[in-house]
């Protein structure tokens, strides 16, 4: 693999303007007929009620092998400064910027330039591709895919989710679960404002409880070290309500999450919360993805982790797809090239190095496992 041919790849994965809040289909489309030709075998999941979808693909038959994992969307790029087209793949000197390049597109790229190789040097065992949607959105797409990866691929022996680590191994993450509240007052005049419960106040009650269970989990929760912040968290996004200053509130909506470490439940989190509460406050979950904790020493992650610049492993301050694939008994870790810094940003970029790097691991790491096989 040339890293023109990489960059090339990556340019034509930069170009399909695939924000969460757009379809993804002609991306899809694009890579389902690309890795066609490559030789694999290619199922399509249809997301439920949008215009999207994601794919699993299979080179080689049997149980076990690799599989390297991908989102296919990423964020907006609405009231962001840029300096050139966000979705016109641009190299400056080492670097090339793009939406997408760092989250996740160079990883994909890197892992397309590598499958099409495979027809002409076919590994022993199978090489496998999961690419979904909505990832940026709370892991949606993952979570109606999920399902279908054992009967697709079988099992394999290794999964690689490949989002920005700056290719060191990435064992662990928190958790997540995102909620809404509505908080139901009464409407009135404000100049009777004491005799009507006011949705706002409603609101700042369950404020209060999430710093205070914040500030719990802070001094007495449990720990898991390497986290940057090693215990779980809690933390209120967004909140709105009332019509008009001379109207009491009737409804107060808050969106708020929780991120858990392995350690702790995010329902007896929320318990705890809701104990504090009076009532008039309704919580319903909007979302929700697991966390990931791996054990380094895995006999699983031994080849990759030899092959890595700096094999000590690491925990991410983001979440990712990594637990659903934990979950299936798969072993699993974060590892892929640039790093989240630059993500999500204005002028987001990686450097060529870190692709080279990536396509590299990627080609030793299969030969690894043709010499095992």
């Amino acid at each position: 693999m040339k890293r023109s041919r990489i960059e090339d790849l990556l340019a034509q994965l930069v170009a399909f303007a695939t924000v969460s809040s757009q379809s993804n289909l002609a991306m899809i489309d694009w890579v389902e007929d690309f890795l066609i030709q490559a030789g694999f075998d290619v199922r399509r999941i249809t997301a439920e009620g949008e215009p999207k979808a994601g794919l699993l693909a299979k080179f080689g038959a049997g149980e076990g092998g690799t599989l390297l994992s991908a989102h296919s969307d990423v964020v907006p790029v609405a009231g962001q400064a840029w300096s050139s087209d966000p979705f016109t793949l641009t190299r400056r000197e080492d670097r090339l910027f793009g939406r997408g390049a760092t989250d996740m597109k160079g990883f994909l790229a890197c892992v397309l330039a590598l499958a099409e190789t495979l027809k002409t040097r076919p590994p022993a065992a199978p090489v496998m591709i999961a690419l979904s949607w909505d990832e940026e959105l709370g892991c949606r797409g993952i979570a109606q895919m999920i399902g279908q990866v054992l009967p697709t691929l079988g099992h394999p022996d290794l999964c690689i989710v490949g989002e920005p680590t700056l290719m060191r191994l990435g064992t662990g993450h928190k958790g997540k679960t995102s909620y809404r509240a509505i908080c139901h007052g009464e409407p009135g005049h404000s100049a009777m404002a004491p005799q009507f419960r006011n949705a706002l106040h409603l609101g700042a009650d369950l404020i209060n409880a999430l710093r205070e269970e914040q500030d719990w989990l802070q001094a007495e929760g449990a720990r898991e070290e390497g986290h940057e912040i090693a215990y779980s968290t809690v933390h209120a996004g967004r909140m709105s309500g009332g019509v008009a200053l001379n109207i009491v509130p009737e409804r107060a909506e808050i969106d708020f999450e929780i991120r858990n470490i392995a350690a702790d439940d995010p329902e007896e989190i929320l318990s705890r919360i809701i104990s504090r509460l009076p009532d008039g406050i309704e919580i319903a979950t909007t979302g929700s993805y697991p966390g990931l904790s791996a054990e380094a020493e895995n006999p699983a992650f031994a080849n990759l982790r030899g092959l890595l610049p700096d094999p000590e492993p690491v925990k991410v301050s983001y979440g990712t797809e990594a637990g659903f694939f934990a979950a299936l008994g798969i072993p699993t870790v974060v590892c892929g090239p640039g790093t989240m810094r630059d993500g999500h940003q204005p002028n987001e970029g990686i450097a060529c190095s870190e692709l080279a790097l990536c396509a590299q691991v990627l080609q030793l790491l299969l030969r690894l496992s043709d010499e095992k096989g």
